[in-house]
């Protein structure tokens, strides 16, 4: 094995390695030829350096039995999961070129990645291209909103069916389905906050009358926090969705109000933070949570009940209403790839997710934040978010 540096570090393999293992002569050609990126945004090729060539028959951990034609495939990789989640292993079919992924620690079922490694590295490529509106999607450079984000998946499904035959694997399809929808709301240059979301898009999406607008009576003194007011009086947070539920039938109260006041007996006020009256509740959140926004600095928090802790949950009231708009638009994709056969493994959704909520609002992977309720919930298969 070898590296060579043309702007980045390939990882290319002699002829002695690959003869042992790798017959497809294209895939030959690529390995031996300009070789694999060690890495990308989304995957990695590193483990190549550390092990070489190995089947997964001597990989995969586990007492399991692997059917004979999955024995020979050759582990060549990782998918880049956000931290916390199991990392797929990237397969290669060395006869056919195929690529699939699995888990090392179930590797029995397969799933489809890509019909080549040139293909495969395509995929990377363009997907990165979005990410940057760059190359194929510079004329997007600029533009936000739900059909900006709807031609950017346009174009991304088309550019995957080109390099597998009109049948987009699942994995690149929940990438072209959920990762544009980071540019339905563009950079707060108007509102003062992270994002600039017209109430039309939430309007849209939940329906004229379940959109809470709040008004200057409803807010405690405490919330001096000035974009946080104009954007809870301007453009508001659905009155009910995925999760969240709003405070609309009294004034917005403090924590200390809430729970003192509203509902004396279900905490003891004494166990609240110290500056819970400047924590103003704007609604709950299942599982004994109160989601809350700090009066002054306009940051949204999570407070748990059962560990008595705040925990951060989203820069401010714009990235909380585009992660709400998020979880609920992702309920509609999905009851259509639910009527396909080609519908993504639940944690590939979940890692798509939380890209997309993360290029927007990077809260959950911000040093210090040791737990954040999203990044929680949609890893929770079992739960049934996504």
């Amino acid at each position: 094995m070898s590296t060579t540096d043309t702007g980045f570090t390939a990882i290319t393999l002699t002829e002695a390695e690959l003869d042992r293992y790798v017959t497809h002569a294209p895939t030959r050609g690529l390995l031996g030829g300009p070789g694999l990126p060690a890495d990308t945004d989304l995957l990695t090729f590193s483990p190549l350096r550390t092990h070489g060539l190995r089947t997964l028959a001597d990989a995969a951990d586990g007492p399991f039995r692997l059917a004979e034609e999955l024995r020979g495939r050759l582990v060549i990789g990782e998918l880049l999961n956000p931290a916390g989640m199991e990392r797929e292993s990237i397969l290669l079919d060395g006869a056919t070129g195929e690529v699939t992924t699995a888990y090392l620690f179930d590797p029995s079922v397969p799933r489809p990645f890509a019909p080549s490694l040139a293909t495969l590295l395509r995929f990377a490529a363009v997907t990165e291209e979005l990410a940057g509106l760059r190359g194929r999607f510079a004329s997007l450079a600029g533009r936000y909103g739900p059909g900006t984000a709807a031609e950017a998946t346009r174009r991304l499904l088309s550019l995957f069916a080109e390099g597998a035959d009109g049948e987009v694997p699942p994995y690149w399809k929940a990438a072209a389905l959920i990762r544009p929808l980071a540019l339905v709301a563009g950079p707060g240059t108007a509102s003062g906050l992270t994002l600039d979301v017209p109430a039309r898009v939430l309007d849209q999406e939940f329906g004229h009358g379940r959109v809470t607008r709040f008004e200057e009576v409803d807010f405690p003194t405490t919330l001096t926090h000035e974009p946080t007011r104009r954007f809870l009086r301007e453009t508001g947070l659905p009155e009910e969705t995925v999760l969240f539920s709003a405070d609309t039938d009294v004034p917005l109260p403090t924590l200390w109000e809430y729970y003192a006041e509203e509902c004396p007996g279900d905490f003891p006020p004494d166990e609240l933070p110290a500056h819970a009256d400047h924590l103003i509740r704007l609604g709950a959140l299942v599982e004994d949570n109160s989601l809350v926004v700090d009066g002054r600095t306009g940051a949204v928090l999570t407070f748990s009940e059962p560990d008595a802790a705040l925990h951060p949950l989203n820069t401010d009231v714009s990235t909380l209403a585009f992660t709400l708009w998020l979880l609920h638009h992702e309920r509609t994709i999905s009851s259509h790839l639910h009527h396909e056969l080609t519908t993504p493994a639940y944690e590939q959704l979940a890692a798509a997710m939380i890209h997309t909520l993360a290029a927007v609002d990077p809260t959950g992977a911000s040093p210090g934040t040791d737990w954040h309720y999203w990044t929680e919930l949609f890893q929770d298969e079992a739960g049934g978010v996504l």
